[in-house]
């Protein structure tokens, strides 16, 4: 079946194409680079994995409750809405957030992935290159992850959002090397890292939370190579290309906020959306979601270097300010040690399990041989 078949809602086109801005850069210097960044390399190889084998996708999922959602989460919940719907319509409903969410995760990866190789084809410095390349690899991994996930487990993907479009768009379309770092690297990973997290430590479902435990793995580092390139070169821009880049982010954040209430799940279930943008901001959990998705951005931007009076206007506006002195190292340890011990937990099963294939062969050895 084409996902084109699975789509609730038709893409605008087969192909979104961007003008691509910019040059692309040789560097010819092939000594040895920054020590922190070619020691993220290294990382980058050693930590290379194949999605078809580490994540257990025989692992059942009911597609109209793939995460175990709890129903006082979901925005028609106490409505007049939530009144009328059968048990059936809540299903329905569950699945549609499901795909709205992991489908977003997916069109975002695929972005990730094209402003990982822009950064190859853009960065000046050779060091940069070979980080971004395994990067590619890494996105390219977490789009196939997903895109399976939708096919094979909800069976119904939503298109892209237009506001994360739009920060796709913007962050391709400038010509300035540093843009798809800040636009991919910072904002839109730091938001889906936040998201993954929210829901890695909600979730009671096995597969999608090794999915986002593993991918979140990955993305931990893609933050800390945005946040080594971007604080060393913004160290040299001027007050005026340094205000550029934070209205850059003030506008992506708001972008950001904004895409993330689902509106287009309750349009497709009869509710007119300005009701249905109504609803979204009535939402308790929404309020909270919105502020724990910028737990990595706003630490990650103070710490870049960007960090104006123009710029904490605006976060305290959002109500997430105080998250700037967050401990960025900390949350990224920890998204590793949650995928290393759910690599532990699987290979301590797999290990009984043989184990006891083992013992069962020799129990039957023996029986045969007593027979005898």
């Amino acid at each position: 079946m084409s996902t084109h078949d699975l789509y609730v809602n038709a893409p605008a086109g087969p192909v979104w194409e961007v003008p691509a801005a910019g040059a692309a850069r040789f560097s010819w210097d092939y000594d040895d680079g920054r020590d922190r960044l070619l020691a993220l390399y290294q990382k980058g190889k050693d930590k290379q994995w194949d999605g078809a084998t580490r994540i257990e996708w025989g692992i059942e999922v009911d597609p109209y409750d793939p995460l175990g959602t709890p129903d006082e989460v979901l925005t028609l919940h106490g409505t007049r809405h939530w009144a009328k719907m059968t048990e059936k319509d809540k299903g329905d409903l569950r699945r549609h957030y499901s795909s709205w969410q992991f489908s977003q995760f997916l069109h975002g990866e695929q972005g990730a992935m094209v402003c990982a190789a822009r950064i190859v084809e853009s960065v000046p410095d050779l060091d940069a290159k070979f980080y971004s390349a395994t990067q590619t690899m890494d996105e390219a991994r977490h789009a196939e992850i997903y895109g399976r996930f939708l096919h094979e487990k909800i069976g119904m993907l939503y298109p892209v959002n237009d506001n994360l479009q739009g920060l796709l768009g913007d962050t391709l379309r400038d010509s300035r090397w540093d843009m798809p770092y800040l636009g991919m690297q910072v904002l839109i990973e730091g938001l889906a890292l936040a998201a993954f997290g929210m829901i890695r430590d909600t979730t009671d479902k096995p597969l999608p939370k090794q999915i986002l435990a593993y991918v979140m793995q990955d993305e931990a580092r893609h933050v800390a190579f945005g946040r080594m390139a971007l604080r060393d070169y913004y160290r040299q821009l001027t007050d005026a290309e340094l205000r550029e880049r934070e209205e850059f982010v003030i506008e992506g954040c708001y972008l950001m906020r904004d895409r993330l209430r689902g509106v287009e799940v309750l349009e497709n279930f009869g509710i007119p959306r300005k009701e249905a943008e109504e609803l979204s901001e009535q939402s308790e959990f929404l309020h909270l979601f919105r502020k724990l998705l910028f737990s990595r951005i706003v630490p990650c931007v103070k710490d870049i270097g960007l960090w104006g009076a123009r710029l904490q206007r605006a976060y305290l506006d959002m109500g997430v300010f105080d998250l700037g002195d967050s401990n960025l190292d900390l949350l990224m340890r920890q998204d590793e040690e949650i995928a290393e011990a759910l690599d532990r937990e699987r290979f301590a099963a797999e290990e009984a399990e043989r184990v006891a294939e083992v013992e069962a062969a020799i129990e039957e050895g023996v029986a045969e041989v007593s027979q005898a």
